[in-house]
């Protein structure tokens, strides 16, 4: 019978505290509904609730002329500014640990000065200076300018995250590959990195997630996202209220499957052989209360795999 090897956190509630728990519990509940009730009375006494300000988005006209275009400008600026910053923060993170003084240096230079400026002021830069020196056709300004300033910000902030990937692993690791002969560049691809990767996937989809979200602010240089689409079907319609909340609803869903996609990666990552293919079932002990390695970390066998270790002499 294997052992539990989790540290338990805090000590399990006892009656009296799951009473209490359970208590402040339907308090919450209560007040949120309260409060829920509240703000709805204040729209619906405003106007905001009638039909004719909700209908527009039963219409197909509404999608096909504003939200989907605007919807489909967002997530095309913020995929192409994801995988250049991926690109980008692993050359910059991996160039501030080389032993090269001056390639570190200058690797940290561009670092620290793109993750200071404002991701707003990068992208009026970027579309002034793509615009004075004709670096891109017309019909592109506005999203290269994105790209750009979404790029830069992120792929600064990715290089941090990578660097203090790799500085958290253990000095063995490093100091084990070069006794192998392997050099400080190989050693870094092969080993440190895919750790780093495992280690800091959280923290690089929260990056994606922010990512996603500052393609909005592509509004303020003309380019058509689900903000901007959003703020003119309001203007068609009139209802700038339920407009808005609309292109809240729309973001909250997009993030909420990219957080989603980050938990079953890092739940793939951690059953070792099992990360096989994102859509595959996680191996997993059954539930033991709390969470514990023997739980969380399980090795694939092939259904008809038998472990030599536990069989008798007499099989």
């Amino acid at each position: 019978m294997s052992s539990v090897r989790a540290t338990v956190l805090y000590d399990a509630p006892g009656p009296k505290g799951r009473r209490m728990n359970r208590v402040l519990t339907v308090i919450t509940v209560l007040g949120a509904l309260a409060i829920g009730i509240w703000i709805l009375q204040v729209l619906n006494d405003n106007g905001q609730l009638e039909g004719e300000k909700w209908t527009p988005f039963l219409k197909s006209t509404t999608w096909t002329t504003y939200l989907l275009p605007g919807l489909w400008g967002t997530l095309k600026s913020a995929f192409c500014s994801i995988i250049l910053a991926l690109v980008l923060g692993t050359l910059l993170g991996l160039g501030r640990l080389s032993p090269n003084r001056l390639i570190s240096v200058f690797c940290g230079i561009i670092v620290e000065f793109f993750r200071a400026i404002p991701v707003l002021i990068l992208m009026i830069f970027a579309y002034q200076m793509f615009a004075l020196y004709n670096l891109v056709p017309s019909s592109q300004l506005a999203f290269s300018a994105v790209v750009f300033g979404l790029t830069m910000y992120n792929g600064s902030v990715i290089a941090e995250i990578l660097r203090s990937g790799i500085r958290s692993l253990p000095k063995g690791q490093m100091e084990a590959a070069r006794a192998l002969g392997l050099s400080h560049r190989k050693a870094t691809w092969s080993i440190l990195l895919p750790q780093s990767v495992a280690a800091m996937l959280p923290a690089l989809i929260s990056q994606m997630v922010i990512a996603l979200k500052d393609a909005a602010l592509g509004y303020q240089i003309g380019y058509i996202e689900i903000v901007r689409s959003g703020l003119q079907s309001a203007s068609a319609y009139r209802n700038y209220f339920p407009a808005l909340i609309m292109v809240a609803v729309v973001m909250i869903l997009i993030n909420y499957a990219l957080t989603r996609l980050a938990e079953r990666i890092e739940r793939q990552l951690r059953a070792g052989r099992a990360r096989k293919l994102i859509v595959a079932k996680v191996p997993e002990h059954p539930d033991q209360g709390v969470e514990t390695k023997d739980r969380a970390v399980v090795d694939w066998h092939e259904p008809s795999h038998r472990d030599l270790r536990t069989q008798t002499q007499g099989e």
